[in-house]
């Protein structure tokens, strides 16, 4: 990626969502020659997990706006679609300049907004704190594919804050959103 373009936590992602689904990777790279990476997730042919999700969705029903700040289009993507699910409008901003102009220029209340903590120009605490001088005591959801320990440890985020390990489950995202609404 250029210089500034991205926050380089695909892989971790990608690592995460492995992991998460029993999984591991196999790493295999030579200078000049490229990397392979090989998936091994283990096998199922049930589908109750999909519609357990889909059930626990369900049962959090919800309504009000959200505005979902993510600089990674698919992770923006599927999170919109979660929050949508649950029953929420989501407003998607691909960075906090547009963030900040949906603010400014959004004529719907905002109930909550989800930010990423690392961004390229702008950190979620900054981008926060920007809004904060225009919609006083709007309710955050911080999101970082980096753990609690290295967020608060680089001090990134304030203690007490409220915040969501990247990747999430559609359930552990709805509850994180009603605790941060409370």
């Amino acid at each position: 990626k250029e210089t500034g373009k991205g926050t380089g936590l695909g892989l971790s992602m990608v690592y995460g969502m492995v992991r998460q689904a029993n999984g591991f990777i196999n790493v295999y790279s030579e200078p000049g020659k490229g990397t392979t990476f090989k998936i091994y997730i283990p096998r199922s042919d049930e589908e109750t997990i999909v519609k357990e999700e889909k059930e626990e969705a369900s049962s959090f029903a919800a309504s009000g706006t959200i505005l979902l700040v993510e600089d990674e289009d698919m992770v923006r993507q599927l999170t919109s679609e979660m929050l949508e699910a649950i029953g929420y409008r989501a407003l998607a901003a691909a960075n906090p300049e547009e963030a900040l102009t949906l603010i400014d220029s959004a004529e719907t209340n905002i109930d909550l907004v989800i930010t990423d903590v690392v961004m390229p120009g702008m950190s979620g605490k900054e981008l926060i704190e920007n809004i904060e001088g225009i919609r006083p005591g709007i309710r955050v959801l911080f999101m970082s594919g980096y753990t609690t320990d290295v967020i608060a440890h680089r001090g990134v985020l304030d203690e007490g804050v409220h915040f969501i390990q990247k990747p999430f489950s559609i359930g552990d995202l709805a509850r994180k959103i009603l605790h941060a609404l409370k």
